[in-house]
Parts: structure tokens; sequence; C-alpha cells
């Protein structure tokens, strides 16, 4: 049986060699393009290219027909090394292959792939031959910068992806059309859920009603279990002196994406990327006792950070962003229990939304990172442990974790098993000691507390974007903005229709009547595309039964229900969170 592992490794082969063949055949059909990258990815492979025209989709069609010539020559993929100034001397005509070349320090290998007439500089690894790339699809075309530099070069990027099996393949075509099904920003036009404006700005958010509905359910459920879960809950303001970010470490640390400073009465002010300074100011407010740790200080805050305009993407990639953030203060031998605690609530909330596949990872010192080694070690370890006891599994990102402290990152896996990075659990010695926070110990000296910053659903709008996703845009019935829609079939039968309503609303369900001059059949559909749970549809014989035909938006009819059935129903799969 091939390991996961195994399978990953050779995938990555196959597509960094599949990047190959395809930039071998764009320079034999556009003899003026210049090469830049093209590594593997997650889930496919890319090539950019310095072209003077925009690839087209009938360019896609002949490339790939090319490259299925290539690979069936079965062509051996040929390691070579060379000095750097025979390096430079081969790739004299390739602008941006030259300034790789030039930043590789001297000394250093310089190696090259080669296969038939075609040679790469890069450093692999590849499959032995072309004739070793099983299955692959060129995908689609898109603008990149070089080196992501906006001010640089305009490429063009041709994706596609490989796979060690036809098979393989068609499964991940069909999840990729599924995905496109899902876009939550489709879905978001479709079911009238939110928009974002060129007036206002990228990345920031307008929400609709029927959004702020979905959002509004789940940020109530979140506070009831925080509140539950001894969490005490706050509102902090969306801007803070420049003095606040520097003494927080901000400023040295996470400028870059921060938002230019206001000046207001010759004192600087910055738009908060972060809520933790704030909480940690709240738990100075007074002296602290060691009888009052933990403290968990929560807030479902607004925060804004700059990204580039190429990277935002509908809610799961935004400028203005709403954390469910929280904040623990605890004494050191209280760290490992408050961090299982944090663990038990996310797989509590997780699971709440029907997402119960996830994947862990831990998160080390970044070179850009504040404290002593001993400082980051301890912590590491303390998170490592607290996994390990669980029988968590995890994998390690080397430098991954936040200039304060490591971390916990938990990616959920949807309905049709895309990853999304979720919760995020950091252990921080850094800010206790940058504002002085103490408490007093049973010795009647003061001690300095250690802080655990914590986000389970990660933003609310990215959260919002990976359900929208995952249910396709069929929320269960608990989240679902409408419940169900009435449908009188006459003109005679809106009355009923509104004494029906008002039952269903005495009941704490959520529910409109369609009263359109529209044919019955046509009301049903157009309540499916908006996916609403249940369809009530009433005419004569309801109304003389005390009912209503009761239709999912599966298209399922369960025929004639009395308003108590109904209601009992709808009630029931809210309070189970169906």
């Amino acid at each position: 049986m091939v390991m996961e592992q195994d399978i990953t490794e050779l995938r990555k082969r196959i597509r960094h060699s599949t990047a190959h063949v395809m930039a071998d055949v764009v320079t034999r059909m556009f003899p003026k393009t210049k090469l830049a990258i093209g590594p593997p990815t997650g889930d496919g492979f890319y090539y950019d290219f310095l072209a003077d025209d925009p690839f087209s989709q009938e360019d896609l069609d002949a490339i790939e027909e090319r490259m299925r010539e290539i690979i069936a020559q079965d062509l051996r993929f040929e390691l070579r090394e060379y000095p750097k100034d025979e390096a430079l001397s081969m790739n004299s005509d390739e602008p941006l292959k030259l300034e790789i070349i030039r930043d590789i320090p001297e000394g250093e290998p310089i190696t090259t792939y080669k296969h038939g007439g075609f040679e790469d500089l890069c450093a692999g690894p590849h499959v032995e031959s072309t004739g070793n790339i099983p299955a692959f699809k060129l995908l689609s075309v898109a603008g990149a910068y070089w080196r992501g530099d906006e001010t640089r070069e305009s490429l063009q990027r041709i994706y596609g992806t490989a796979f060690e099996s036809q098979e393989a393949l068609d499964q991940h075509l069909h999840r990729l059309e599924e995905a496109k099904r899902r876009d939550h920003r489709a879905l978001g036009r479709d079911l009238d859920l939110f928009s974002i404006h060129d007036e206002i700005g990228p990345g920031l958010v307008v929400w609709h009603p029927k959004g702020s509905r979905i959002r509004g359910l789940v940020e109530d459920f979140w506070k009831r279990e925080h509140y539950a879960w001894g969490y005490d809950l706050v509102y902090t303001p969306h801007i803070g002196r420049s003095t606040l970010w520097e003494t927080s470490g901000h400023l040295e640390f996470f400028k870059e994406n921060m938002f230019a400073n206001m000046d207001m009465e010759g004192q600087d002010y910055y738009l908060k990327p972060m809520n933790c300074p704030f909480h940690i100011l709240y738990y100075k407010t007074r002296l602290r006792s060691y009888r009052d740790l933990p403290m968990r200080v929560g807030e479902i805050g607004a925060v804004y950070r700059y990204e580039r305009g190429g990277v935002l993407h509908g809610l799961t990639r935004v400028r203005g962003l709403t954390q469910d953030d929280a904040h623990i203060f605890c004494r050191p031998d209280q760290v490992e229990p408050e961090v299982n605690g944090v663990l038990d609530l996310t797989f509590h909330l997780l699971s709440s939304f029907g997402l119960d596949e996830y994947e862990l990872m831990l998160s080390t010192r970044p070179e850009k990172a504040v404290g002593a080694d001993e400082q980051w070690d301890l912590a590491t370890e303390s998170l490592r442990r607290t996994l390990q006891a669980r029988g968590l599994d995890f994998e390690v990102d080397e430098g991954g974790g936040a200039f304060y402290g490591p971390k916990i990152d938990i990616n959920i896996r949807d309905a049709i098993g895309r990853e999304w990075q979720c919760t995020t659990v950091q252990f921080d010695f850094n800010l206790p000691e940058r504002f002085g926070l103490t408490y007093i110990g049973e010795n009647g000296r003061e001690h300095r507390p250690y802080m655990v910053h914590r986000a389970l659903l990660g933003s609310m709008e990215r959260f919002m974007g990976v359900l929208i996703e995952h249910y396709g845009g069929a929320f269960p019935t608990w989240l679902a903005p409408v419940q169900a829609v009435i449908i009188p079939i006459a003109e005679r039968h809106a009355d009923y229709a509104s004494q029906l309503l008002g039952r269903l609303a005495s009941a704490g369900i959520r529910a409109e009547v369609d009263d359109r001059n529209e044919r019955m059949n046509a009301k049903i559909r157009d309540a499916q595309l908006q996916k609403a749970p249940y369809m009530l549809v009433v005419g004569d014989r309801e109304i003389a039964a005390g009912a209503a035909a009761v239709r999912l938006r599966s298209g399922e009819n369960l025929g004639a229900k009395s308003v108590d059935e109904i209601a009992a129903r709808i009630t029931a799969e809210i309070e189970e969170r169906q």
C-alpha cells in the first residue's frame, strides 16, 4: 500500500516535470516568450512567462496537444550542474533567469534539468522521463507580477494539474467543477448574502439582510458557548495610538500589514490589525491575583490588515475582517490545561457546523521573532506535549510561528475535501513582558503571567465563505436565513398563508410568504433556488384541514402536515442544529 507521504512526493515530481514540458512547448510555439519560474503546488503546478500577448484558451488547447507528443517520446530528465559564469552565459537571453542566477550565493551549486532539447534552471526533483507523466490538464491563465512585486514585470501564468493516474485526475477535475458550483462569491450574489463595492474599496464587505442573519446566528452561538465555557466578552476601539503599537511590537514586526497612520491633534493613530493590546490594557485596569487566573477575555472584534489587491478573494481574503478573538491570561502551570480547553471548545464548535475533518500544524520560531531561545523552546514543547497527550496527529511547520510565540493551527476540510486554515492557538511570553503584566502569587510577590492568543473560527468573513461553500448555499435549518417559504396557490389563499406565517413566527421559525402573481410551480422552483429548507403550499384542501403541503428543497414531497407537526419538525431541527 502506497503511503500518503509517498503519493504526495510522487505528485510533486510529476507536476514539476509537467511544468517543464509545458515551458518547453510554450518556448517552441512562442519563441519570443521569456521564462520565469514553474513550481509544483498543493494541487497542481504553474509556470510564469514574460509574453507579448495573453495566452488564449485556443493556445492552451494547442500547448496541451504538443505536450502529449513530448510525453509520448519518453524523453529522459537529466540533472546537470554548472559554475555560475557558465549558467549566466547559457541564460544570456533569459532576463528573469539571469536575475535568479545572480542572486545565488557564490559557491552554491547551480543545477538544471534537461529533456530533449529543452534545459531549465531547476533544483528538482523530477520523474525519470516524460513518459512517467500519466495524466495532466491545463486549466487557466492569469496575470502575475515577477516576484510578487506589482512594480515589476507583468507575467502570464498558466495553471495546470497532473496526477499519477487518469482516475485521480478525473476525480480532481470533478472536485474543481463542484468547487465552481459552490463558489461563495457567486452564491453570495445569487442568494443575496453580501456584496463588495469598488466605491467602498476592495476587500471590504457589505452584508445584506440574509447574510447578516446567518452571520448573526453564528455569532450568537459563538457568544453563548463562550459564556458557558467561562469567557468574559468585551468591546474595544477600532484605532489606537502609534505608541500602543510600538509597545506591542506590531510597528516593528507587522507594519507592512497595517494601514497607514492617521494624524489627529498631533498624535499618530493606526487602524488596529489585532485586538490583543486592548485586552492587555483591560487586564491592567486593576491588580490581579493568582486567584483571578486564568482570565479568558473574548471579543468578536473588527480588525484591518493590508492585503495586496491580487490576493483578495471574496470573503476568504479581505482587508476588513472580524476575528472571533480571545486572550487567556494564566499562570505557567495553567498553560497546558488552558490550551486543552481551547482545543475542546474548538472541536465542539467546528462539529456543530458539520466540520469534523481537520489537520493540525505546530508552527515554530520564525526568523523575525522576539524572545530568548529558552522561552521559545519552553513554549513550543508545551504545545507539543498538549497535542501528544491528546493523541492528535500533527505536522511541524518550522519557522511558521508568530513573531511573539509558537502556535497550533487547525486546518479544516470541507464537504469536497478542500483544506481551509481556521483555528489558531498561539503561545505568547512576549506581550506580557512588553506591557509589564503581573499578578500577585501565593507568596505575595509579583509574577509574570503567560498569555494564549486564540481565534477558533479564524474570522467571521472567511468562516462564512467556508460555510457557504461547505453547504453549497443550502444551510442547515438552524442557519438558514429563511427556514420556510409559504406558497399560496391562489390569491384567495393569501389570508390563510398570513395566519400560518404568524403561527410559525410565534414558534421562533423564520418564514416568509411568496404572494407574487406567479404559478405555484414557479414559486416552488424559486424557493428551491434560494435553498429554503421548507416550502409550505396552501390551497383549499390545506385550509380546510388546517394544514400545509410540505416540500423539501431536495424535491421530496412530504404531503399534507398539520401546522403543529410542521412547527415541531422545524423546531426540532433548529434545536438539534441539523
